[in-house]
């Protein structure tokens, strides 16, 4: 099955994946780089990961396949800090696609270059070299794992990269310039320690599949970030929707299963774009308070609106989701009245979805229906006897407006307070 956010990513897909996980056979990371952030509360113990499935503090097999960008430095440093916490990685329980791009210094240095000469007009990227690295693997001058394998063939292509980059940094009137014998040196002293978890992961999937594992494909980010079908260009530089599982990672498409969308019971957006539902008064503030709304790897906040039905929806057919996992509940606890986005207005009309047309999202105006709210307190609820009946009506009318059934239901941060109403593993 694919967990894939189905917003502008932030859904809790850490916690849903987790709590999967822990059936799952097999974890895999399938696009993304270190700008994604997964967030994990075990047993009162935080984990913070980046690039590494979630299925490792587990001790699951995890994988990370080829749809992956890899930052070699952040993904050891991360490898090293999980395991201060006590979680052993080895290449036993971790294994990196061989033909895997990869992120080098200078592709950080470009990307917060390019940012700062965009001034006010700024994508709002995390400045971690994602894009340019995304851009390097389409023009085919990428330095890919096994690269790292073939010293003459790296240099070769180290001299073709630096060509270009270097020129782009002139170009943008940046100081720092990289040259073949440091980026070599630093990839010389890295290669030790990042071959030994090489792996042909399509095979490695494939053995999994056959010997009828259960397999479980970890997205990042969220739909409306897709850089087909998001908020172009305020997107990222990946295809988050489940079809990037087969592709990302080599495994057969039509051995896809189960897609379950992770979406939080009201909206939030890191960075810049269009966001329809967003809210700039006191209930907006409220919402980023009680959802602790802060970038896992950014530390931004997030800004906060309400539920996004037009959004959703889009993302459920556009990605194939087959049923969702509502997250973040009980953030509405106490609201008099909770609003809903049922449609959009735009220059007299109302459209049910979300224009390609960048001038359009931002012309755009949400249309909403007010739904009642509830007193009670449904944080830690682990049944439907747990919440209150304003708090059921308000899941149900969600399930009419975006066309998918509620299939999870998390109610705190915490892996067992979770409503299970459909098994997405045998659904």
């Amino acid at each position: 099955m694919v967990v894939v956010g189905s917003q502008w990513g932030d859904e809790g897909k850490g916690k849903i994946v987790d709590w999967l996980s822990h059936r799952a056979d097999v974890v895999v990371r399938f696009q993304g780089g270190h700008n994604a952030g997964h967030t994990l509360v075990i047993d009162g113990k935080t984990y913070k990961l980046s690039l590494l499935p979630s299925g490792v503090v587990r001790g699951k097999l995890s994988l990370i396949g080829n749809g992956v960008v890899v930052d070699p430095w952040a993904l050891l440093d991360e490898i090293d800090r999980i395991g201060k916490l006590g979680v052993k990685i080895t290449p036993d329980t971790l294994r990196i696609a061989e033909n895997v791009c990869l992120i080098l210094p200078l592709h950080g240095v470009v990307d917060r270059a390019r940012e700062a000469a965009r001034g006010g007009n700024k994508i709002g990227t995390t400045g971690r070299g994602i894009g340019p690295a995304y851009e390097d693997k389409v023009a085919r001058r990428a330095i890919r794992l096994c690269d790292l394998t073939d010293r003459d063939l790296l240099a070769t292509k180290l001299d073709d990269l630096l060509l270009h980059h270097n020129a782009l940094l002139t170009g943008l009137g940046a100081e720092e310039r990289f040259s073949r014998d440091e980026v070599m040196a630093k990839l010389d002293e890295i290669a030790p320690k990042l071959l030994p978890y090489m792996d042909p992961v399509w095979r490695t999937l494939n053995e999994a599949r056959r010997a009828r594992k259960r397999i479980l494909f970890e997205g990042a980010q969220g739909a409306m970030l897709d850089i087909d079908h998001g908020t172009y260009p305020f997107v990222t530089s990946s295809n988050t929707v489940a079809a990037q599982a087969a592709t990302g990672s080599g495994f057969a498409v039509g051995q896809i299963g189960y897609v379950l969308g992770i979406t939080k019971a009201y909206t939030t957006r890191v960075g810049s774009g269009p966001f329809p539902s967003e809210l700039h008064d006191e209930i907006g503030k409220l919402l980023g308070e009680r959802g602790h709304e802060f970038g896992t790897v950014t530390g931004r906040p997030r800004r906060c609106g309400w539920f996004d039905a037009v959004a959703v929806r889009q993302a459920i057919k556009t990605g194939g989701i087959d049923g969702i996992a509502l997250t973040k509940l009980d953030v509405l606890d106490g609201l008099e009245k909770i609003k809903v986005c049922t449609g959009y207005r735009h220059k007299g009309a109302v459209i049910d979805y979300l224009p390609s047309s960048p001038r359009a999202q931002a012309e755009i105006e949400p249309v909403y229906e007010t739904i009642e709210g509830w007193s009670e307190s449904t944080q830690g609820a682990r049944s439907w006897a747990d919440l209150p009946a304003t708090a059921i009506k308000y899941i149900r009318r969600v399930e009419e407006l975006i066309e998918a059934p509620v299939a999870l239901l998390s109610t705190s941060p915490e892996r067992e307070d979770t409503i299970l109403v459909h098994d997405p593993f045998i659904d």
